[in-house]
């Protein structure tokens, strides 16, 4: 789970920089572990000078070529329970291409009122979760960067200063957790076909 956490520990850190350097003199609280955030799909609060407060969604995603966003659709399959792109009461979803180095700040109500029309469209994949003695499986819809861009206005694509650097630990493909919009890649020894997906720091609403 180290290379898990330290990605999405990664695009949290590309997140709260980019959102500091667009509204200077903007602040942003850092509420994932806080239980009144973490139900509405909420990783960040940005108080901007105005004192308007906008909720932020961070997605950190360590696939190398992959030019496909994953949006979750179900988080635990087991327990039917909705994913956080269907829930998120975020404004922007920031979503981090760690090794292209680049962010990508989609408005997140937009992008959802888009997609859900066009949701037959396109694949869906399934990753496995490991949590202790519990196991569940994540769904979500695998969508290209440039459908996006090209349906829902006011999309940004910002190249980061420095790409995030994968730690020794982290190798693609073996952790548990990560579903793979471009095929299927491990997610841990025992889980061969598992794919790979963006990591968010703490697991929501998975209903365990």
């Amino acid at each position: 789970m180290r290379g898990v956490q330290g990605a999405a520990d990664r695009a949290v850190q590309h997140a709260r920089a980019w959102l500091l350097e667009t509204e200077p003199g903007s602040r942003v609280h850092d509420v994932q572990l806080d239980p009144r955030f973490q139900h509405r799909g909420v990783d960040l609060l940005w108080e901007l000078p105005s004192g308007e407060v906008r909720g932020i969604e961070v997605k950190g995603d360590r696939q190398a070529t992959r030019r496909r966003y994953f949006f979750e659709l179900i988080s635990n399959l087991e327990k039917d329970t909705p994913g956080c792109f269907l829930y998120s009461g975020a404004d922007l979803m920031l979503y981090v291409f760690l090794t292209q180095g680049e962010l990508h700040a989609l408005p997140l109500p937009r992008v959802r009122e888009w997609f859900l029309p066009r949701a037959k469209e396109y694949a869906l994949k399934h990753a496995f979760t490991q949590t202790g003695a519990i196991r569940y499986t994540t769904v979500g819809a695998v969508v290209p960067v440039r459908d996006v861009a090209e349906g829902v206005p006011g999309v940004i694509t910002v190249k980061l200063k420095r790409a995030a650097p994968e730690k020794s630990g982290d190798k693609p493909g073996v952790q548990p957790g990560t579903p793979d919009a471009e095929g299927a890649t491990p997610a841990a020894a025992s889980e061969p076909q598992a794919p790979e997906a963006p990591e968010a720091r703490s697991p929501r609403r998975t209903g365990t």
